[in-house]
C-alpha cells in the first residue's frame, strides 16, 4: 500500500510518501517539504500569528494535493511542539480540519521520543543492544533509552534548534555572550533531566533528525558497518571544534559547507550547542547517526497495527 505521513513540525511541513506493508521496510516514493520555521511566528502570548496560521494551512493544502497526485491510500498526519504548545493550537487545528479536511494528531513530547525510538530500534536491529537516543527537532530535544522496541525512559525538553535560536541567538552571526547564554540554559535544562538516565549500562548511542545528520555530514566521520555498509559517526570533540567556527559565519555563508542546507542554516549553530551539551551531560563521546526518525516511527506503528 502507499502511505503518506504528514509531519507538521516546528521548522518544516513535510510529506513523505512510502510504499509499505506489514513486515517490510518502507520504501520512499516521493517527498514534499515547505520550510516555515514556525518559531518565527510565535507571539508574546504564546500564540501563532495570523500570518503563521495561514502559512500552515497553505502548506498542508499543498501537501495534500501532492499526496493525492501520488495516489496514497492513507494519510497519517501529525503535529509536534509548535502547534502542541501554541495557546491558539486548538483553533488552528479546527481551521486546518475545516479548510483542508486533515485531522492532525498532536503528539506529546514523550510520544515523539517513543516513536522515534521505535524507528531507530528497527533500523539498528536487536544486535545493537541497549540504545540511548538523542533527537533534536525545531522545538524540542528528545532523549530516550531502553533495550526493547519502546524506551524504558523518555523525556522531551524545550531545547529544539529553532526554539533555541529564536530565544538566544538574536544576531547573525551570534555574539559570544549569546552563545554562552544558550550553553548555560541548555546545561541547566539538561541537569534536571539526566538524572532519569543515571545508572545506565553499556549502550549504543544513536542520534537522529535533520540537524544531527547535517552536523555529522559537516563534522563527522564514517566507519565500516555490517555487510560492508558505512556507519556515520559524530564525536563530541568534533562538535567542540566545529560549532565555534560555524558561529563565526553569517547564516547565508554556512550553506557553502558540506551538509548545511538552506532550511537549517539559521538554526544549525543552536542545534550544535544543544547537541554538544546533551552529549556532555550524558557522558557521550560518540554517537551513530540513524537516517530513520519520527516519520518512520509513525509508519511502522501504523503497519504494526494492520498486522
Amino acid at each position: 500500500m502507499r502511505l503518506g505521513v504528514l509531519d507538521v513540525g516546528s521548522n518544516t511541513i513535510h510529506l513523505l510518501v512510502v510504499d509499505a506493508h506489514p513486515g517490510a521496510r518502507p520504501l520512499p516514493a516521493a517527498t514534499h517539504k515547505s520550510v516555515l520555521r514556525l518559531m518565527r511566528y510565535i507571539l508574546e502570548d504564546g500564540s501563532i500569528s495570523a500570518e503563521g496560521e495561514t502559512a500552515i494551512v497553505e502548506a498542508i493544502r499543498a501537501a495534500v494535493a501532492v499526496g493525492e497526485a501520488e495516489g496514497i491510500d492513507e494519510l497519517l498526519p501529525f503535529a509536534t511542539s509548535a502547534i502542541r504548545e501554541a495557546t491558539n493550537g486548538p483553533a488552528i487545528l479546527r481551521r486546518i480540519r475545516d479548510e483542508t479536511g486533515v485531522e492532525l494528531q498532536v503528539l506529546s513530547g514523550e510520544d515523539e521520543a517513543r516513536l522515534t525510538f521505535l524507528a531507530v530500534r528497527r533500523w539498528s536491529g536487536w544486535s545493537s543492544g541497549s540504545l540511548l537516543l538523542l533527537d533534536i527537532g525545531g522545538g524540542s530535544l528528545e532523549i530516550a533509552a531502553g533495550a526493547d522496541e519502546y524506551p524504558d525512559t523518555a523525556v522531551s525538553l524545550p531545547l529544539g534548534a529553532g526554539r533555541s535560536t529564536i530565544g538566544f541567538l538574536h544576531y547573525d552571526p551570534p555574539t559570544d555572550e549569546q552563545l554562552t547564554a544558550l550553553r548555560d540554559h541548555a546545561r541547566a535544562t539538561l541537569a534536571e533531566a539526566v538524572g532519569r538516565f543515571s545508572g545506565r549500562g553499556p549502550e549504543h548511542v544513536i542520534g537522529t533528525s535533520k540537524t544531527i545528520r547535517s552536523l555529522a555530514r559537516l563534522a563527522g566521520s564514517t566507519a565500516s558497518g555490517p555487510g560492508g555498509t558505512e556507519r556515520s559517526l559524530l564525536r563530541r570533540s568534533e562538535l567542540a571544534d566545529w560549532v565555534p567556527r560555524l558561529a563565526q559565519l553569517p547564516a547565508d555563508a554556512r550553506t557553502a559547507l558540506p551538509g548545511i542546507t538552506a532550511d537549517r542554516t539559521f538554526q544549525i549553530v543552536a542545534g550544535g550547542v544543544v547537541l554538544r551539551e546533551a552529549m556532555r551531560a550524558l557522558d557521550v563521546a560518540e554517537l551513530e547517526v540513524c537516517p530513520w526518525a519520527l516519520r518512520e516511527g509513525i509508519i511502522l506503528r501504523y503497519l504494526d497495527h494492520l498486522d
